[in-house]
């Protein structure tokens, strides 16, 4: 499996697009925003030859989905996320007037949910679904065993882990689900958060202050 990042809209929100060899792609946290955003990942897409599978979401909080409405009418592929996050989309316009943002278009829905325990094909890689509720209630992330990756969304970052004060966010949970779920993979797993740079297992055992109790 590769990735490749691009950091997209005034969040600095990381958006990843996984492929292999087959040219089967999925597209993870979308946040493209601005015409720029969506003309370089569209080059990207093109160049690679790749054909787009799903978009897939770890969140639906507002940074990760500003492009999943014109990339769903682009691509038509289905929006993959968790039931329990539904709430935020139907939300989202209200949200964003509320930050002095304006959605050029509503949100799309979710065509298909996903929960602990899926896994989700595309081309020779599958990503296994685990369900991590604190950040929000349907905070997902995506696990590449054979690869090693990671793709974390806004459960786990480079030293640190979401934010847990904002609507039906729960701390405890959130430290639960990274301890019994994430941090008992490969030490070597390079892990993909939705901001911010890359980390590994071991480093974040070690050295991540909400965690290094682990190490």
């Amino acid at each position: 499996m590769q990735v490749r990042k691009f950091t997209f809209n005034p969040w600095q929100e990381n958006s990843y697009v996984l492929y292999d060899e087959t040219g089967e792609c999925v597209m993870v946290d979308m946040g493209c925003v601005s015409d720029s955003d969506h003309q370089e990942l569209a080059e990207f897409i093109d160049d690679k030859n790749l054909t787009v599978k799903y978009i897939i979401n770890t969140h639906l909080h507002i940074d990760h989905i500003l492009g999943n409405y014109k990339l769903k009418e682009t691509y038509n592929v289905p929006v993959l996320a968790h039931e329990n996050d539904e709430f935020l989309l139907e939300n989202a316009e209200t949200y964003a007037e509320q930050i002095g943002f304006k959605l050029q278009s509503p949100p799309p829905a979710i065509d298909k949910y996903i929960d602990e325990g899926d896994e989700i094909a595309v081309g020779n890689f599958k990503l296994q679904v685990l369900h991590i509720p604190g950040h929000t209630p349907g905070s997902l992330v995506f696990y590449n065993a054979e690869d090693g990756m990671l793709i974390s969304g806004d459960v786990l970052f480079y030293e640190s882990i979401g934010r847990t004060d904002l609507i039906y966010g729960n701390h405890a949970a959130l430290v639960k689900g990274i301890t019994s779920k994430i941090l008992g993979l490969p030490e070597t797993t390079e892990v993909f958060p939705g901001h911010g740079p890359k980390t590994t297992i071991s480093h974040e055992k070690c050295s991540n202050p909400f965690l290094k109790h682990m190490c």
